[in-house]
């Protein structure tokens, strides 16, 4: 397979152009992550735990008095300072207005550092389980949260950030994948037509939701992304954070049957609208939202596919089965999108 070209249109990809030729983290060695805290004034003790992340390079550090930090080194090229920096004034506002949200740490008035060519960031160690997102308690909670997050979010505005759409997740990954090969070519023409139906409905879609309001939002808002301590549950990991409607925060929260469903959406809301109004209407953004996904979601792997850790970690990229299992879902994708909005009511 070839590595796609950068999608100028895709803040996301821009790396594409300046590493492809090698491994964005071959200078990161264990030696030289350890020096860059270090170089904070914090004192590691040599002992490090790599976390599951592949878009940046996430590690928890050990100090010297046994506590624990983690430090996130920045894909190289993927966004600029001033984009990263607005992500760390976001999370430090949420901090501010005492919501649970991880904000990086500052040394010398400075939360975004450098180290031998490597940008990074220091957060503190904040532990916690996966959210029991069947318990409508917990539901509740996690909704009245990001009701809180979202008037913050709609308080001020990104200049650097992304906004979410069809043109952002939908088009540019649709335009990576056909310049490469990385679709099988008996397999092309079924892709490409199910592809422009797909994106044709998303496109529908936020039409039908016209100017719904546009605010600043995590992002990425999953389950993965919010841990559970028996204090609460709090946020994690504003990497992804752009300008969008606030369904996007929500929807990756629901999942399971129709009736499941409109369960979950009526608890959620419910702790949502004790702080903050939600417009019903961006409901029928969801299924939109969750097909730009699954496109992007093979986008980045295209883009990414010059970094040795994702043919490790994703070899079935390529094979034909791969892409027969993304046409159906695609397919499936269509026929939702043509179905009423979930209800909560």
């Amino acid at each position: 397979m070839s590595s796609a070209p950068a999608d100028p249109t895709d803040p996301a990809a821009t790396d594409a152009a300046t590493d492809a030729a090698e491994a964005p983290y071959r200078d990161l060695t264990p030696e030289r992550l350890l020096d860059a805290v270090d170089s904070t004034g914090l004192r590691t003790d040599g002992r490090l735990l790599a976390l599951n992340s592949y878009e940046n390079r996430v590690y928890q550090v050990w100090l010297e008095d046994d506590s624990a930090v983690v430090a996130k080194f920045y894909r190289p090229g993927r966004w600029t300072d001033a984009s990263i920096l607005e992500e760390h004034q976001f999370a430090a506002e949420l901090a501010a207005r005492e919501l649970p949200v991880v904000a990086p740490l500052a040394f010398g008035g400075r939360t975004l550092l450098e180290h031998r060519g490597y940008r990074f960031a220091i957060s503190p160690r904040r532990g916690g389980r996966a959210p029991e997102l069947g318990d409508p308690a917990v539901l509740r909670w996690i909704g009245r949260l990001l009701g809180r997050i979202h008037l913050a979010g709609a308080a001020g505005r990104f200049a650097h950030r992304t906004t979410i759409g069809v043109a952002l997740l939908g088009e540019a990954s649709r335009r990576t994948l056909l310049a490469g090969d990385w679709i099988p070519a008996e397999l092309l023409p079924a892709w490409r037509g199910i592809a422009d139906q797909a994106i044709e409905a998303a496109q529908a879609a936020f039409a039908r939701v016209a100017d719904p309001a546009l605010l600043r939002l995590h992002g990425d808002c999953h389950a993965g992304n919010i841990l559970w301590t028996d204090a609460g549950p709090h946020f994690v990991d504003l990497d992804d954070a752009c300008t969008g409607p606030a369904v996007q925060d929500l929807w990756m929260l629901i999942t399971g049957d129709p009736d499941t469903i409109g369960a979950q959406w009526r608890e959620l809301l419910a702790g949502y609208e004790t702080f903050r109004p939600f417009d019903r209407r961006e409901l029928g953004l969801v299924e939109a939202l969750r097909t730009l996904r699954l496109l992007h979601y093979s986008a980045w792997l295209a883009r990414r596919w010059h970094d040795p850790a994702f043919p490790a970690a994703f070899p079935w990229f390529g094979e034909a089965r791969y892409w027969q299992d993304r046409i159906l879902e695609l397919r499936e994708q269509v026929a939702a999108m043509a179905e009423p909005a979930p209800s909560p009511d």
